[in-house]
């Protein structure tokens, strides 16, 4: 982790129309930032210094946010309502993103079965809460389901042996999970898949299934992400939707959060003070 130690020290970057200049308080590491740490983040939370809405706490999503001071396009913000803390709203972005966009692809869910892989990290307690709040039956699959019942999941299950086919899943282990997966699909599902944590390849013998045409999407949009941003704040604010900080702590310690991540010890998302 000797990598994320690192700083560099760098002009303060002037917005230029249509761009904000935030003071960053807070960011999120995400897995596959801490996987490749030159990336320099996505995800923050804190103060708009420059451009419209001086003033504003705001969260944010764009490269560069691991920064004291960042810009960001205006179309990549939104305003923290009262009463959610900034912390909070920085571990939203791009796993908030995720799951919503995700859940939002696979069509209408009131009713139906929807299964979660790897549903202990950050993207997948937040698919959870929303498939919840969308009126789905919710199957959480994860190795640590510690809390997945309390957000919202009807079944918490360790793997997907026994599972009853399911209308919708949301796969972030990919592998073998997402042959499996596949198996479970009801006529017409389909599965949305969102990430590779498991490593490992997935070895189909055949995609041929009677019945209604089932469906494999993979999910890589986070383009003009404001609007969004703005959904998942405001359930946060309302209590609807927790955004499940596992780990936080100064930013001085990434290298920290990094091999706790690593060595699974964390569940839901990592929040580094900018100290």
């Amino acid at each position: 982790m000797r990598a994320l130690k690192e700083h560099r020290i760098v002009d303060v970057p002037e917005p230029e129309p249509g761009e904000v200049l935030v003071e960053v308080r807070h960011i999120s590491a995400n897995h596959g930032e801490l996987r490749h740490p030159r990336i320099g983040g996505h995800d923050a939370a804190g103060i708009v210094l420059g451009g419209p809405g001086k003033g504003r706490r705001v969260v944010a999503f764009g490269p560069g946010a691991w920064a004291e001071r960042a810009v960001f396009p205006a179309s990549s913000v939104a305003e923290v309502p009262d009463g959610l803390d900034l912390a909070e709203a920085a571990a939203l972005p791009m796993a908030g993103l995720t799951a919503l966009r995700t859940l939002r692809a696979a069509g209408p869910v009131l009713g139906r079965r929807v299964l979660v892989t790897g549903a202990s990290g950050g993207v997948g307690r937040l698919a959870v809460q929303l498939a919840r709040l969308a009126g789905a039956h919710v199957i959480a699959q994860a190795r640590r389901g510690a809390g997945l019942r309390e957000l919202g999941a009807d079944e918490v299950v360790s793997s997907l042996d026994g599972v009853a086919p399911v209308d919708v899943v949301l796969d972030l282990l990919g592998g073998p999970y997402l042959v499996r997966a596949w198996e479970l699909l009801t006529p017409g599902g389909t599965v949305q898949s969102i990430g590779w944590a498991s490593g490992e390849p997935a070895a189909f013998t055949s995609l041929f299934a009677l019945g209604a045409a089932r469906s494999i999407h993979s999910f890589g949009d986070v383009s003009e992400p404001g609007p969004d941003l703005a959904v998942l704040v405001d359930l946060a604010a309302s209590g609807l939707l927790s955004p499940s900080v596992g780990w936080r702590g100064s930013w001085e310690r990434v290298g920290e959060a990094a091999d706790a991540l690593f060595a699974g010890r964390v569940s839901g998302k990592i929040v580094l003070d900018v100290t």
